[in-house]
This record gives C-alpha cells, sequence and structure tokens, in this order.
C-alpha cells in the first residue's frame, strides 16, 4: 500500500525526448565516471531529504534536495510515458530511495492509473546549471 509518505507525484514543466541506450544482452549501460574533484554517484537518498523532483525524460528524473544538492538519475532502461505522465510514485520498505528500487508511472485521464514500473539508477550529483540545460536526446 502507497502511503502519502512514500508516494511522490510531479510535474514537469518542459519536456524532452527520452535518450536511449544500446543495451547488450540485457545489461545496463556502465556507470559515469565523475571528473576529478566530482562527488561520487551514491547508491540511495533518505526519502524526507527529497523536497522536489523533475521529470526531464523517459529515462531522466532530477531529485533536488533539501539542501540544495541535486541528483540525476538516469534509468537504465528508457520508462514508457514517464517523460508525458511526469508523474511517478515509489514505495519502499526503509527511509530510502535507492538504485535497486522501481518508480511506477502515474498516468492521467479519467483519474490516476498505474503505468509502466521501472527500475532507478545511480545518483549522481549535478550543478543547478546542468539541472536547468536541457536533456540531449539521443
Amino acid at each position: 500500500m502507497i502511503t502519502s509518505r512514500h508516494l511522490l507525484v510531479v510535474t514537469a514543466l518542459a519536456l524532452t525526448a527520452a535518450p536511449t541506450f544500446a543495451q547488450a544482452g540485457g545489461s545496463a549501460p556502465p556507470d559515469p565516471i565523475p571528473a576529478v574533484g566530482t562527488p561520487a554517484p551514491i547508491k540511495c537518498v533518505r526519502t524526507r531529504d527529497i523536497d522536489s523532483t523533475s521529470v526531464r525524460s523517459d529515462s531522466v528524473i532530477d531529485f533536488h534536495m533539501r539542501g540544495k544538492t541535486i541528483y540525476r538519475n538516469t534509468l537504465p532502461q528508457r520508462c514508457g510515458g514517464l517523460g508525458f505522465a511526469a508523474a511517478f510514485s515509489y514505495n519502499t520498505r526503509t527511509s530510502e530511495l535507492c538504485s535497486i528500487d522501481v518508480i511506477t508511472v502515474l498516468q492521467s485521464g479519467g483519474g490516476m492509473h498505474r503505468g509502466a514500473t521501472c527500475g532507478l539508477g545511480m545518483f549522481v550529483p549535478i550543478s543547478k546549471e546542468a539541472a536547468k540545460a536541457k536533456v540531449d536526446s539521443k
């Protein structure tokens, strides 16, 4: 059962085309290697620290945290309808949202309906400028 504490619905103001990733044998793309001096990607964020989110495409979500940190989560695979719906929910048994967790797309139209369920990727810290920039479509 999804509680209000664990339900996160986001609305994106601008949507972009979804990047696609070539999958070899069903494996996820390698994690990006951070530049020297750049904080490393993390596996989990505390749910209570999530201030807001921005759905950027079918495979990119920015998590705006209390304290001004922004984490970009690039899903290992495209999540059908996420960019269009710009809304999702999650349910976790802990106080953290992790790269092993899944989100469920929430589609409107005569009420909210559940759509695709998709896995999350790593949480990569990004700058405010990167969060404002257009997400490349590939």
